[in-house]
């Protein structure tokens, strides 16, 4: 019986984790560079400046420059070339962050791959022939 009890409590969900306020959000990220991954594979990276300034790469060469606000207990961000916001919930899993998409929960979730200082490589703006 005891083998079977302990089986049923491997199968329970673990409890969700605890979405971080702005103050908690910022005291994690402020200074750092965070990479995410989506189903195993690089996402994309952002930094987070100081004034919640921030800045996105697609790990593509090309950054965006943004600004991050609290809005409904979410944490929105808004790009130099979107002026739409992309809102999403952060919460502090065993591994590190794990974000949810609130403009479409269903289709964006992205956990913190790696977590350092280091710049990202951004190209400059293309030129030429």
């Amino acid at each position: 019986m005891r083998h079977v009890l302990y089986l049923f409590c491997l199968m329970l969900p673990l409890p969700a984790a605890a979405e971080m306020s702005a103050a908690e959000f910022d005291a994690y990220t402020r200074g750092q560079t965070l990479y995410y991954a989506q189903g195993g594979a690089p996402y994309g990276a952002e930094i987070y400046h100081e004034d919640r300034r921030v800045q996105w790469s697609f790990l593509d060469g090309h950054c965006k420059e943004g600004h991050w606000y609290e809005a409904d207990g979410l944490i929105c961000f808004v790009y130099e070339d979107n002026p739409e916001p992309q809102c999403w919930s952060f919460a502090k899993g065993p591994n590190g962050l794990i974000a949810r998409f609130a403009n479409d929960p269903g289709q964006t979730e992205l956990y913190e791959a790696d977590k350092g200082s280091a710049p990202l490589l951004c190209l400059g703006p293309k030129v030429g022939v």
